[in-house]
């Protein structure tokens, strides 16, 4: 089985956490699942470094000796953290030295009985690598690595001590059968919300058996993570949502709606259903996690469960409030059911199919480029100052999500506009429902061919 491995920061205030989360995510704003009042707590993100890609979480300055009670929420926060990690980076000052705190940390991780833990020297520029590798030995991780993530010293050394490690995880851009998963023509399926949503009962309805899987509740015991089952034709994997790391001791700490989870079966997917409650309405968390599906590639049908709580007169009202909240996401379908009553599940598996169908659909260079001209010709480029983009032809440069490449001059200058007019338009030509779309320009070094 295939996940994205899970690192964890944990040190007290102002060793660099959030400064070397920045640097793995790329972004100051690259956050998955910032939760309203949490920012003590823990930001989850999605880091690259070179061609290793894993989820990395910050947490709060760590103080565990503290009896103040907002370090003692960051405490509990930082402990659920750790229980979902892989790898649990411990980040020390290398200005500072070593300091009580940092022994409280390190006396922490141990009753935990945690294996896999890196001690990490930060802010070490300038400084006797030797003296200060000795001293951060009295901590009793072993030889720390001596990083900057300020300026990026020692930090790729870190990660490909990870990744060369012998976890059970996989590198995603490295792994062959991922990136060719789609050739068994098996669709990979997995289905995200909140607890009490209806997820078990929607997969009891689409199995059309009573099988107890429960998505919410680390460790519980089951025959099978990945289950296969059949509508018509095609043929499904459903990915289960509880998270591949079946671990006792997660089981009465980690809360209930795992982040970490959602993720990486968000990565695992082709397809994902976001299933919402139609009594609930959308919460932060379910808008975050929508956003980080788009932000994945990944085909989305959206599906609203317990419609038959929802009473007539005001159907119509709440539609169009989910529609309207979810209207990054209005090139995917969305489904009024109820899980229970298996009504309009049907519906539900042909919109998968139609999402899956497109994500991976092959769009000729001829018709590609036809569907661009006759866009241009109903709606030229607007000009930008004295330039006037000439776009000359087009054709696909991936899927999962679909990519179109187009070629021409001046095109640094379309406006975002048009650019969701030309999506539009290809849209509507090649039925591309219920995956994202992505257009990229090169721009010919000739202006005048």
């Amino acid at each position: 089985m295939y996940y994205k491995p899970v690192i964890v920061l944990v040190g007290r205030p102002n060793v660099g956490k959030s400064t070397l989360f920045n640097r793995f995510t790329k972004s100051k704003d690259a956050l998955v699942a910032n939760f309203s009042g949490l920012t003590r707590d823990r930001i989850y993100g999605d880091g690259t470094f070179g061609n290793h890609e894993f989820i990395i979480i910050d947490t709060g300055g760590f103080e565990p000796s503290s009896k103040d009670q907002m370090y003692v929420k960051v405490a509990n926060q930082t402990n659920q953290a750790i229980l979902e990690a892989d790898i649990v980076i411990f980040l020390v000052d290398g200005k500072d030295g070593l300091c009580s705190t940092d022994y409280d940390i390190a006396n922490f991780l141990r009753k935990l009985s945690i294996t896999n833990i890196l001690l990490v020297v930060n802010k070490s520029e300038g400084k006797n690598i030797s003296a200060m590798a000795s001293e951060f030995h009295e901590l009793g991780f072993g030889s720390p690595f001596l990083i900057s993530a300020s300026h990026g010293d020692g930090v790729g050394l870190l990660i490909e001590s990870i990744f060369e490690s012998k976890l059970n995880f996989i590198d995603y851009k490295n792994d062959d059968v991922l990136q060719n998963d789609n050739l068994d023509r098996k669709i990979r399926l997995s289905i995200v919300g909140q607890p009490n949503v209806g997820k078990s009962t929607l997969i009891n309805s689409m199995l059309g058996e009573e099988r107890l899987i429960t998505f919410d509740s680390p460790g519980t015991t089951r025959d099978s993570i990945n289950v296969d089952f059949g509508f018509l034709d095609r043929s499904y994997v459903l990915i289960d949502t509880a998270g591949l790391r079946r671990r006792s001791r997660v089981s009465d700490y980690i809360e209930k709606f795992s982040v970490v989870k959602t993720l990486q079966s968000i990565e695992k997917s082709n397809v994902v259903l976001l299933l919402l409650d139609a009594n609930i309405g959308i919460s932060d968390q379910d808008a975050r996690i929508a956003s980080y599906i788009l932000e994945s590639g990944k085909a989305i049908v959206i599906a609203i469960n317990k419609w038959d709580s929802i009473s007539v007169d005001s159907r119509s009202t709440v539609e169009k409030e989910f529609k309207r909240k979810l209207h990054f996401l209005s090139f995917a379908n969305m489904h009024f059911i109820s899980a229970l009553r298996k009504t309009n599940i049907k519906r539900l598996l042909f919109s998968v199919n139609d999402a899956y169908d497109a994500a991976f659909a092959k769009l000729p260079t001829p018709k590609v480029t036809r569907a661009l001209l006759n866009a241009i010709k109903q709606q030229p480029p607007p000009k930008k100052g004295i330039f006037v983009p000439k776009l000359r032809y087009a054709h696909q440069g991936g899927h999962n999500p679909p990519v179109i490449v187009i070629h021409g001059n001046c095109l640094t200058n379309i406006q975002d506009s048009y650019i969701r007019y030309l999506e539009s338009c290809f849209r509507r030509e090649f039925k591309l429902s219920g995956t994202p779309l992505r257009i990229e320009f090169k721009s010919s070094k000739n202006p005048y061919v």
